[in-house]
């Protein structure tokens, strides 16, 4: 396995820091991902070598306001509104597109929240080259163990109306994360996680889950390549941070030919991040849900299509 890093240059001029994680030969598939909330793409430990090493090649960037993307502290959480956060991920998929090997989208947290906007809105001419979204502990809802109280929500709506560039910091509780000592420790050191966003950014944010809580967020049944929507949910029973039952909710009424809800009992909320073997299984389903999926190309039938 390789790995290239590098620099993405938006329309706005914003630098965005960017890495790929390539397999050693030919890669039979290529999967963008999106990661969540004060993280960044080199904290993802054995997940993205282990998909590289399924012929998978991995494509993340730092998102703006976050990881090595930040240059100067008032950059931190300033990842603008959600129409800007939508607009940075067409940006980096036009650097891949059109890809030779099936491509797929994938979202942690509060990046697969994001992916699952974008599934729902993303511009047509990009979507069409998405062969599959994945979604990791998408951010749907709160837990009910993080959920903020009605009084701070409606504050920071209104504080934003003023301040939108303020920062606050919101940290996650590490124990949350994983079951497994290390990881927790590992973020809660990591100077990168910086648990900082804008009011801009949380209304965003609140405002995005409230579309997908509510069914207002809707993903059409051709949402992906050929014209079909192709859509894989994953979640632990135990994550304390996004609601595996919103996750399953969402699922339930996604109008898609090809979806799948899987369930992971006892897990947290960095399914990638828990203990042996749990997060080597976790990266078998998400590999061999793609490569399933990568079998030659898609064969068109008038509006649909077909592996």
């Amino acid at each position: 396995m390789a790995t290239e890093e590098g620099w993405h240059a938006t329309e706005d001029g914003r630098k965005l820091y960017t890495k790929t994680w390539k397999s050693e030969g030919p890669a039979k598939a290529r999967l963008v991902f999106i990661h969540g909330f004060s993280d960044h793409s080199n904290a993802y430990n054995h997940f993205f070598p282990a998909l590289a090493a399924r012929a998978i090649d991995v494509c993340c960037y730092d998102q703006r306001g976050w990881g090595r993307s930040v240059l100067k502290k008032s950059e931190k959480g300033h990842s603008g509104p959600t129409a800007r956060v939508l607009d940075d991920i067409t940006s980096f998929l036009t650097t891949v597109v059109p890809c030779p090997i099936p491509l797929f989208l994938m979202g942690h947290s509060m990046g697969g929240g994001e992916v699952l906007c974008y599934a729902a809105s993303g511009p047509p001419e990009i979507r069409k080259h998405i062969r599959g979204y994945l979604l990791e502990s998408p951010f749907i809802d709160f837990s009910p163990e993080s959920k903020p109280g009605s009084v701070i929500v409606l504050a920071g709506r209104l504080a934003k109306k003023i301040l939108p560039h303020h920062q606050m910091v919101n940290k996650l509780n590490p124990s949350f994360l994983s079951r497994d000592p290390a990881v927790c420790k590992q973020l809660e050191e990591d100077e990168l996680c910086h648990d900082t966003a804008t009011l801009e950014a949380l209304v965003g944010l609140f405002d995005r889950t409230g579309g997908l809580a509510s069914g207002k967020v809707k993903i059409g049944e051709d949402a992906g390549e050929g014209g079909v929507t192709r859509i894989w949910i994953a979640h632990g029973d135990k994550d304390a941070i996004c609601s595996h039952d919103a996750s399953k909710a969402f699922a339930e009424r996604l109008g898609a030919q090809d979806k799948e809800f899987k369930s992971y009992a006892g897990s947290f909320h960095r399914l990638h991040d828990e203990p042996s073997p749990d997060k080597e299984t976790f990266a078998d389903d998400v590999a061999n849900w793609i490569l399933e999926r990568s079998t030659g190309p898609v064969q068109v039938d008038g509006s649909k299509s077909k592996l």
